[in-house]
């Protein structure tokens, strides 16, 4: 029998996100499965670097996660 592993069975790496390299109009995508998490920690973090985003949920290669612009 196979088992699944609920979101929060599932430990999330360390991200380390790549502001200060980003020019306005880069973007990263993160794959998670917490996904309002996620966006917290993105938003948390662009503003300690003093920086404007946009975070958007999509789906690349057929992984769920979070899309962030840098908009300022």
């Amino acid at each position: 029998m196979i088992s699944l592993l609920t979101p929060t069975q599932i430990t999330e790496p360390e991200w380390v996100f790549p502001f200060q390299g980003m020019d306005v109009g880069d973007s990263f995508f993160i794959p998670t499965l917490r996904l309002a998490e996620m966006m917290y920690a993105i938003d948390s973090g662009a503003k300690r670097a003093k920086i404007k985003v946009r975070c958007y949920i999509t789906v690349k290669d057929e992984h769920i996660g979070i899309r962030t612009w840098r908009t300022g």
